[in-house]
């Protein structure tokens, strides 16, 4: 098997440290056609017949479906086939995408395909693994669940090939981020990406980062795409992930904004330059185990009006257990560190709130809450029984009402006339949500898709339009200057 010059140094760096310097978790991010497949075929058939094998060992590789799962179990297949002494020794399943090992170096060693049940690698001990494109994976738990399965053998190798995925928040952009900070001197990471200040399009730009350029891989079929993707921008963020392997959302077409545009109006917004001045809010209640958020703006006075924003979230303590587990370890540090506030109790109690919102009503100048008419009953009920008196009105969330929100939302962001506050958790609400249009071009955030998309929910991006849509009605509701008619005699 001959390898490209970066697949033999990333060999030489996973494989080249011993003892307790060994390499536990092997990372590779690069561009799509650059011959993984290959690689880690060949590395598998190593771990499960070769110098790296061991009698009885565990080898599997994760893909997010039976199709994916299929693509490395084939290219195996081939390699065993073509190799009469490879052939010999293993019994292959094509139906079950399985393999063991009947004679030789890894005797009774075995390799199955896993796709998509992350139950299933519950009980195993893999002396090797790899996840195929983990990118593609909703969440994380089969990935947590092969690196935990880890500590059953003594120097088990865990290997993570895909290209970028789309947003921070996905479990590969937290792997390659705590990578790239060295934590952890036992992960190797190798990636290959275009810098995000560089030209897209730029024929250099796309050989830096495609090794296998010129090699097996048609740039000029690369330079087509990229060209489409530049008279097309509908085609530029999958152009960009896929080819380039940056961390870019190939749906952002769909999404409210970019997540670079979102991140270039975070800003230092102090809360003491705040008080007392005139502001707007929206609040979204949550179900009784979800989140609660209200969020605040508050117009600069500018000729060109601008807003200052800050956003809050309460979330029920005891509801922490019956969330998935990737959305519970990002609620357990949103909540240390203090970005959400946690409610006693399994179930979201607006009284909990009362404290905390009187005191906000004291700070500022609330002129009004625009508020979603879910559960509004039982939090007025709350807030009256606390003796807590807001300024609620109500906020429709159908096309017709939200439209002008979302829309003045995205001209604030791109015109970088809406700053605010950092907040994980707005971020993440921002960065899932997902657009949706009705025959008539009116706009609204499509909860069920942005949902699935993600397991982290976006209730305070919808805060947030309610507050702007809120200021927007008050400033266009102001009483105009009468008009006075002089009169000569």
């Amino acid at each position: 098997m001959k390898l490209l010059p970066n697949q033999r140094r990333f060999v030489v760096r996973v494989y080249g440290r011993t003892g307790k310097a060994r390499t536990r978790v092997a990372i590779k991010s690069e561009p799509r056609g650059n011959g993984k497949t290959g690689l880690i075929a060949g590395l598998a058939l190593c771990h499960l017949l070769g110098p790296e094998s061991e009698p009885r060992g565990e080898v599997y590789s994760a893909a997010i479906d039976r199709q994916q799962a299929g693509i490395l179990f084939n290219e195996m297949e081939a390699i065993i086939l073509a190799v009469p002494q490879f052939a010999a020794r293993v019994n292959t399943q094509r139906f079950h995408k399985r393999m063991e090992v009947l004679d030789g170096a890894g005797v009774g060693s075995i390799y199955e395909a896993l796709s998509a049940d992350a139950r299933r690698a519950h009980g195993l001990a893999p002396s090797f693994w790899v996840y195929d494109e983990l990118a593609q994976a909703r969440d994380g738990e089969l990935l947590e669940n092969l690196r935990t399965a880890m500590g059953k053998r003594k120097a088990a190798l865990g290997m993570v090939i895909s290209t970028q995925a789309a947003n921070d928040d996905h479990p590969l952009s937290r792997l390659i981020d705590d990578a790239s900070e060295g934590h952890d001197p036992s992960v190797v990471l190798d990636i290959q990406t275009a810098p995000i200040d560089a030209d897209p399009f730029d024929p250099e730009t796309i050989r830096q980062c495609n090794p296998a350029a010129g090699v097996f891989l048609d740039i000029d079929d690369i330079v087509a795409e990229a060209e489409q993707a530049r008279r097309i921008p509908l085609f530029e963020p999958r152009y960009r992930n896929l080819r380039l392997n940056q961390r870019i959302d190939g749906n952002s077409d769909a999404r409210i904004v970019p997540r670079t545009v979102w991140e270039t109006c975070q800003a230092s917004v102090n809360m003491s330059d705040l008080e007392g001045r005139e502001c707007f809010g929206g609040l979204d209640l949550s179900g009784k185990h979800d989140l609660t958020a209200l969020v605040l703006v508050f117009p600069d006075g500018a000729k060109d009006q601008g807003f200052d924003l800050v956003s809050f979230f309460w979330t029920p303590e005891g509801a922490m257990g019956v969330r998935r587990e990737r959305e519970r370890a990002y609620f357990r540090e949103w909540i240390d560190g203090g970005h959400i506030t946690a409610v006693p109790g399994p179930v979201i109690k607006f009284r909990y709130m009362a404290a905390q919102l009187a005191e906000l009503q004291q700070r500022f100048d609330i002129r009004a809450i625009g508020f979603d008419r879910w559960r509004i009953d039982d939090f007025k009920v709350d807030m009256a029984d606390e003796g807590v008196d807001l300024p609620l009105e109500p906020y429709g969330q159908g096309f017709k009402d939200i439209s002008p929100a979302v829309e003045f939302f995205v001209e604030l962001c791109l015109s970088g006339r809406l700053r605010h506050k950092f907040n994980p958790v707005m971020n993440s609400c921002v960065a899932n949500a997902i657009t949706t249009k009705d025959p008539a071009g009116n706009v609204k955030i499509d909860k069920d898709k942005s949902n699935k998309a993600s397991s982290i929910r976006i209730d305070g991006l919808q805060a947030a339009l309610m507050a702007l849509g809120t200021a927007k009605r008050f400033d266009t509701e102001k009483p105009e200057p009468k008009a006075y008619q002089m009169m000569f005699v």
